[in-house]
């Protein structure tokens, strides 16, 4: 086993659900509450039961970080093993996920070496980060190697979401429930984008074909994808997504891209009926303009603002 552990939290999607068990990366599980009802996210609550439990008649639900002494007692056993950590959570904009994790080191302070990132991502962008981590873990890197490795990746993240409902988001006060009241009065269909780790609205459609028209408008905007996934609230496939899917193969011939059901910690955000895509851009790329997910045209230099995604 590596002597550095890979520590996130269940905010962290994988392409393969059981990379986690294969990597010996260690998931501390969030915390979903359906009014009196708590579960833990990944362990008594899954997408298709969370999407069940709405379809119910479940109050909108809401996700809380895991405790100090949660991360604590993983830090301890982990440095009872002689080990150090790199532990990557959920961004500091949306969960208290990232504070939880630290006061939880303080309290193994001196005993091993803790680093802890702000991944500014969720979902994909995290479990991508986490993945690399691992890997390089196990290939024999030192903790500062990986911090690196991690630390490279977070500002080629990029992500976009459209949804149904704002209520959602003002139930985890992203926005002010008048908003949310008045845009479900104009039938309006936010379009989200994850900047600098915050759900921000960026643009406003009414219809779901405006909203796959600006998804396509935002993946061919990238010159060199290394990474895609497109996320919505079932692992089958709608006609929104087969449409998408029809409209990314004329633009990407010969790539085809997983479309994944996003996790609970997600989904008390955007609620149900969602989608979304996210983005982990390539290096190297081919020369020529590029544009970021506001969808202006940015220059060729280096971004001095800190990742999407």
């Amino acid at each position: 086993m590596s002597k550095v552990r890979i520590v996130t939290d269940s905010s962290a999607h994988f392409f393969d659900p059981e990379f986690p068990a294969k990597h010996q990366v260690i998931v501390v599980p969030l915390t979903i509450q359906f009014g009196p009802n708590s579960f833990q996210d990944g362990v008594d609550m899954d997408s298709e039961r969370f999407f069940r439990e709405l379809s119910a008649g479940a109050p909108i639900p809401t996700s809380s970080a895991p405790a100090p002494k949660a991360f604590a007692a993983v830090y301890e056993e982990v440095c009872q093993q002689n080990g150090s950590v790199v532990s990557i959570h959920v961004s500091s904009r949306l969960s208290r996920t990232w504070h939880n994790a630290h006061a939880g080191a303080d309290e193994v302070l001196g005993r091993c070496k803790i680093h802890i990132i702000d991944s500014l991502s969720t979902s994909i962008g995290l479990g991508l980060l986490v993945e690399a981590a691992a890997r390089a873990a196990e290939s024999g890197a030192t903790q500062e190697d990986i911090v690196r490795i991690v630390r490279g990746m977070i500002p080629r993240l990029y992500a976009v979401f459209f949804i149904e409902t704002m209520e959602f988001l003002a139930n985890a006060e992203r926005i002010g429930k008048a908003q949310a009241v008045l845009g479900a009065m104009l039938g309006i269909k936010p379009f989200l984008t994850l900047e600098d780790g915050d759900l921000v609205p960026m643009e406003k459609v009414r219809t779901r074909q405006q909203a796959i028209d600006k998804l396509v408008e935002f993946v061919v905007e990238f010159s060199n994808i290394e990474n895609l996934a497109i996320l919505q609230s079932s692992t089958v496939a709608s006609e929104d997504t087969r449409l998408l899917l029809e409209r990314l193969a004329i633009e990407f011939p010969g790539r085809s891209w997983p479309v994944l059901a996003y996790r609970p910690s997600l989904a008390t955000f955007v609620g149900p009926n969602a989608m979304g895509v996210m983005v982990f851009e390539g290096e190297g790329e081919p020369e020529g303009p590029k544009v970021a997910q506001s969808g202006r045209l940015r220059d060729e230099e280096p971004r001095p603002r800190k990742a999407k995604g």
